[in-house]
């Protein structure tokens, strides 16, 4: 689903949640730190460890406001959220991007997966 333009000016950061990336995980640090140093998002809710336990852990360790025991729990608890995420990072493996960026789309969060990556083509096809 492609995104729509928006005129509105936001004056603030926009509230960033990230699916997998979790300490040791290099390309989920790189996604933290490039969002500070954009300085255009604020990371606050986040399930970064297909371990529950590892994901609500890495969150505390990490200072991230929401910790999730999963993406699909993440999703359901934002959307019903007023100050739920606006924008969705999902660092996970490349075969594992498919089912959550489908876990956000189904709630009111709007993906714009620049890279529909899994090693199934006809999922990136209907990803794209």
């Amino acid at each position: 689903m492609p995104v729509e333009p928006s005129n509105q000016n936001y004056n603030r950061r926009l509230r960033l949640g990230m699916v997998g990336g979790g300490p040791g995980a290099f390309i989920g640090a790189v996604h933290r730190i490039a969002a500070r140093l954009d300085d255009r998002y604020e990371l606050v809710a986040a399930a970064l460890s297909s371990n529950p336990e590892r994901s609500l852990a890495a969150a505390e360790q990490l200072h991230i406001p929401r910790a999730y025991r999963s993406f699909e729990e993440m999703a359901s608890a934002e959307s019903k959220r007023p100050d739920g995420i606006e924008v969705v990072s999902i660092v996970t493996p490349n075969h594992l991007h498919h089912a959550a960026r489908e876990g956000f789309s189904r709630g009111r969060h709007r993906c714009d997966l620049r890279q529909a990556l899994d090693h199934d083509s006809r999922r990136c096809i209907r990803l794209g």
